[in-house]
């Protein structure tokens, strides 16, 4: 049998050139696929850190667990406090808990203050 006039991606006695084209292109494609999975996984975390955002830590914990458990909804909670910014409720209450403490110690000192003008008053009558 005559194999000369068979086209050349066709296979022949000893290799098939089509089919090792197409596991490179199925390897390379696979890979392309897992980097842009991964990346997308990542976009909370990124826009975290680009935003410099106080929740990092809960965002961070959001994503892994979507990636490990496949449940979307954490992506989509940990995509949701990256992007929307949530008021700083803690830094006004620090701030009235710190005037209210040095309120209460200036009442202190003229409070004590008096005690000892009294005393000092009664000692000397």
């Amino acid at each position: 049998m005559n194999t000369e006039h068979i086209p050349g991606y066709l296979a022949g006695a000893n290799s098939d050139p089509l089919m090792v084209v197409m596991a490179v292109i199925l390897i390379v494609l696979v890979l392309i696929a897992g980097v842009f999975y991964f990346k997308l996984h990542a976009v909370p975390e990124h826009i975290a850190h680009g935003k410099n955002h106080t929740q990092i830590q809960l965002i961070t914990i959001l994503t892994i667990l979507a990636l490990f458990t496949h449940n979307n909804i954490f992506w989509v909670a940990a995509l949701v406090l990256a992007v929307v910014e949530l008021p700083d409720f803690l830094t006004p209450l620090q701030s009235i808990a710190k005037s209210l403490t040095t309120i209460a110690q200036s009442k202190e000192q003229k409070t004590q203050k008096k005690t000892e003008d009294t005393v000092a008053v009664k000692e000397d009558n």
